[in-house]
Order: C-alpha cells, then sequence, then structure tokens
C-alpha cells in the first residue's frame, strides 16, 4: 500500500513537469519577438570601436626660467675716479651708447711723458739719418771715407729709427688706455642694475672692485631655458614648438620654439639643457621669471589606436560614450 501511494506521488510530479514544459515552449513560439528583443539587449551591451594606425603623443609640464639672450657686467679697465653717470636703472641704451666717464690724473702725465719720448726720438733718428746721407755722398769721392764709418753711421740711423718707433708705440698705449676711461655699451639693451655714484674709486675686476658698475640686459629678446629629465630627451628635437605660462600673467599663453639642445646631460641633475629664443619686443616677459613650460612628447613608433563610430569619444571606462561628440 505504502510502494502505490510514492508510486502515485511521482506520477504526478511527472506529469507537472510536462505540463510545464510545454507550456514555456508554447510561449517562446507564440511570442518570438520578445525573445528577439532580449537577444538584441544582450548584443548591444557589448561596445565595438575600429582599430586605426597612429602615433600617441603627449605632454611634460615642467618648470623653466627666462634669462637675457644677452647679458654683462661692466667693470673699469683701469684703476679710476667716476667722473660723470649718464644711465640709470631702466635705462635703454643702444649699441656704443657712452654710459660713464672717469678720470685717471696719472694717465694724463704718462701721456704727455711718451708724447715728450716720441719728439726726442724723432729728432735723434733724424740727426743721424742726416749724418748717414752725408758720409755716403762724401765716400764718392774715393779714399776720404771708409767703409766701415759708413757700415756705423746705418746701423746707428737704424737703432734710432727703432727706439722711435717703440716711442710712438708706447704713446698709443698710453692713448689707448686713456679711452677705457669712457664705458660705452657693447650691445643695445636695458641697465638693470647700477652700483657707483660720481666720485667713487673703481678699477678691474678682482682688484678692489667685487660689483660691477652696470649690469646690461638684452630684454628684447629672452632665452627660455629648461631642463628635461634623461627620460624625455629622445622626444624633443629642433623647432619643436612648445607653449609656456608664467604667474605674472596667468591668463596668456606665449609660444616658443626648441633652437638649441645642450646634447649632454648635466652630472648632477641628469637632465639636458634646452633653450628657446622668446621675442619679447612688448617687454612684458621680465628676465628671471620661472615659467610652466609644456614639452610635446609625440611617440617615435606607431601602433594601432581605438575610434568610436560615428565621431563619439571614449568615456572613463574606455567605452563609446554616445553622449560625447568631437568638436
Amino acid at each position: 500500500m505504502r510502494n502505490k501511494l510514492v508510486l502515485a506521488a511521482a506520477g504526478v510530479l511527472l506529469t507537472a513537469g510536462l505540463f510545464s514544459s510545454c507550456s514555456s515552449s508554447d510561449g517562446e513560439e507564440r511570442n518570438p519577438g520578445k525573445a528577439e528583443a532580449a537577444h538584441s539587449d544582450s548584443a548591444a551591451a557589448v561596445a565595438t570601436f575600429a582599430l586605426q594606425r597612429g602615433r600617441l603623443s603627449t605632454n611634460l609640464y615642467t618648470p623653466g626660467e627666462l634669462i637675457a639672450f644677452q647679458q654683462v657686467d661692466l667693470y673699469a679697465k683701469v684703476s679710476s675716479f667716476v667722473k660723470k653717470l649718464y644711465v640709470d636703472v631702466g635705462s635703454e641704451v643702444k649699441e656704443g651708447q657712452l654710459l660713464v666717464t672717469m678720470e685717471a690724473p696719472e694717465l694724463a702725465s704718462q701721456l704727455a711723458s711718451a708724447q715728450s719720448r716720441v719728439k726726442s726720438q724723432e729728432a735723434l733718428y733724424i740727426a743721424s739719418k742726416a749724418n748717414y746721407d752725408r758720409l755716403v755722398e762724401t765716400s764718392k769721392t774715393p779714399g776720404t771715407i771708409s767703409q766701415n764709418d759708413i757700415d756705423q753711421a746705418d746701423a746707428r740711423q737704424k737703432s734710432d729709427m727703432a727706439q722711435w718707433d717703440a716711442a710712438k708705440a708706447a704713446y698709443s698705449e698710453v692713448a689707448e688706455t686713456l679711452k677705457y676711461l669712457e664705458v660705452r655699451a657693447p650691445f643695445s639693451g636695458i641697465i638693470s642694475s647700477r652700483n657707483v655714484n660720481p666720485g667713487a674709486y673703481v678699477g678691474p675686476s678682482g682688484k678692489g672692485s667685487e660689483l660691477p658698475m652696470f649690469t646690461l640686459q638684452e630684454q628684447k629678446h629672452l632665452r627660455l631655458v629648461v631642463s628635461v629629465p634623461e627620460a624625455y630627451t629622445g622626444f624633443l628635437s629642433q623647432k619643436d614648438q612648445v607653449r609656456f605660462t608664467v604667474k605674472a600673467l596667468p591668463s596668456q599663453v606665449f609660444t616658443a620654439k626648441v633652437n638649441r639642445l645642450a646634447g649632454a646631460l648635466d652630472s648632477r641633475l641628469r637632465s639636458e639643457r634646452t633653450e628657446m629664443d622668446v621675442y619679447n619686443d612688448s617687454r612684458k616677459l621680465l628676465p628671471g621669471m620661472v615659467a610652466e613650460v609644456s614639452l610635446p612628447m609625440p611617440s617615435q613608433d606607431s601602433t594601432f589606436l581605438g575610434a568610436c563610430h560615428g565621431g563619439r569619444q571614449f568615456d572613463r571606462k574606455g567605452l563609446c560614450d554616445p553622449g560625447r561628440q568631437r568638436t
């Protein structure tokens, strides 16, 4: 009796399963559109994109320094006293313009002494040459003048001539030294520093004068100096264009081109010195400013790049975002 009840229960469960499978199969056959929609939804969740061959590029942001294209400290060539100043800090000067005059009374005495020596040696040479000419003329009469006397007179006049030339050279040296009492601008620029006043004693660098009289900078043409780390030196080349900003003018973006590469790494920083020329006609940029430089770092080898269909862009997860279009 108990076995019969178990068999009857199993038959009931088997029959219910058959009816359930039949109804599910019939449901799929009756609603084919619903099944296809489910498959299309699962397929749409997988985003695809096309592969294109190209080069990856990025930018390296690094600090740089703006310095004057030319800068020089001007010292006195000879020990002297400042007589008159013609420029001051901020003065714009041209090449060859007079900046300061100095005075050295001992040089004037040396010049007068050298001039008198020139005249004295000139007189000696004129006398010895006249004596030689008379001896030569007299020697034309046979037996009057020996050849030895003529040779000695010739040597004497040549010696006096050499002494005259030496005196003239000494005079020119003192005269040239007097020209150093006037200091002129070696190139056009701006006087950025002045450390002397009228009456001050000045002299050559390292001889009682540690500070220069003036510092002259060329500010209409600047150098942008950047130290590129060793890992990025292979990406830069001549004429690459860079962009930079300065804190004084945060809203303006300036451009420059790579003009000079050091070709060697600094032994301390392990970086390569890179210089760009910056033309600063408006003088908005000043030497000494720190710049934030954006250096282009294009890849040298091509690779496969992904591109979304329809001009879409990738989102943060690396998938094509249908709501972001390229502009």
